[in-house]
């Protein structure tokens, strides 16, 4: 094996086998053992590409190390590395990886910085390499005996609409079978989301029962909790995880699930003065993990593009039927 090809193999390899080592680790559901080491978790989110960036850098030579940009672009190598690796054994989705890869290469790009810092101090430098490899296993357990403060968010919606409200209530309560080719929602589409198929109401009133059915098995319970024909329903929402394949979602961003769920919903039209009405849609859900800062922010993006994308289904049916 030539010398380039070693070098390559430890300044890449190293960094990608740790991060493995880390997420198999931290995965295992054994009894307690998620007590203290969490996928879903500040420590594996954004101490682990901390640390895959610092042993990229600090495993490169002294050349390399000292230049700015190999310190913060050549992390992203391990990290693509590590992420092509889940994917191809299935330990992580498809939909973890796009949510969680903007933290992984802007926490790696700064572990690289203090890697080449490291490098270039050579002062018990191996020492302190040492101590972050370890910090995952140290600071797990204590991030685990936070409790979580579940996080509850809004996500609010409109559109407007050229036709009788009359005609728009019809196309709110019940909702007939959409065509994929009138599905627009294109981030649930691109993280491999469920989409929506139809909505189902029983009666028109409190105490009705809802089902908006989507594909892969995914259904929202919904219950009616305050109606007044053309003009407002709120309801409460459930769905029930066991009701999922496992192959519909990841078992981090599955709805109804530990970190995810959604709460209820609410659709109000609203007359404008040009003669068109303004349909509102909202919902709120609630996070339950140590980063909602970040998790929280994902939540609202994707509940907006499943109602937006709800919405100009209605729109068009309205309009055009």
């Amino acid at each position: 094996m030539n010398e380039k090809l070693k070098n390559i193999l430890i300044v890449i390899g190293i960094p990608v086998v740790y991060a493995i080592l880390v997420r198999i680790i931290f995965g295992m559901k054994l009894k307690t053992w998620d007590d203290f080491f969490q996928v879903m978790s500040v420590t594996f989110l954004f101490l682990l590409p901390t640390i895959i960036g610092s042993l990229t850098v600090y495993l490169s030579s002294e050349e390399k190390a000292k230049r700015i940009t190999y310190r913060i672009f050549t992390p992203w190598i391990p990290v693509f590395l590590f992420l092509i690796l889940t994917l191809a054994w299935g330990i992580e989705g498809w939909a973890c990886w796009i949510m969680i890869l903007p933290v992984f290469l802007l926490t790696a790009s700064i572990g690289g910085l203090f890697g080449g810092y490291l490098k270039a101090r050579k002062k018990n430098d191996r020492l302190k390499i040492s101590i972050l490899i370890l910090l995952p296993f140290l600071i797990g357990p204590i991030e685990s005996m936070v409790e979580t403060i579940p996080g509850t968010y809004k996500a609010y919606t409109y559109i407007d609409i050229n036709a009788p409200a009359e005609k728009i209530w019809d196309n709110v309560t019940r909702v007939k079978e959409i065509p994929i080719e009138q599905d627009k929602g294109y981030l649930t589409r691109m993280l491999g989301f469920p989409r929506p198929v139809k909505a189902e109401l029983n009666f028109e009133g409190v105490g009705a029962y809802r089902e908006a059915i989507f594909t892969k098995g995914l259904v929202f319970h919904e219950t009616v909790t305050e109606y007044k024909d053309n003009e407002k329903m709120v309801f409460t929402i459930k769905a029930y995880p066991h009701e999922i394949p496992s192959t519909t979602l990841d078992e981090h961003v599955v709805i109804g699930g530990d970190y995810f769920d959604v709460l209820n919903g609410t659709y109000e039209l609203e007359e404008l003065p040009n003669g068109l009405n303004r349909l509102h849609l909202y919902s709120s859900f609630k996070m339950s993990t140590t980063f909602n800062f970040y998790a929280g922010w994902w939540g609202k993006w994707i509940m907006k593009d499943i109602q937006n994308n709800i919405l100009r289904v209605e729109k068009k049916r309205s309009e055009n039927e």
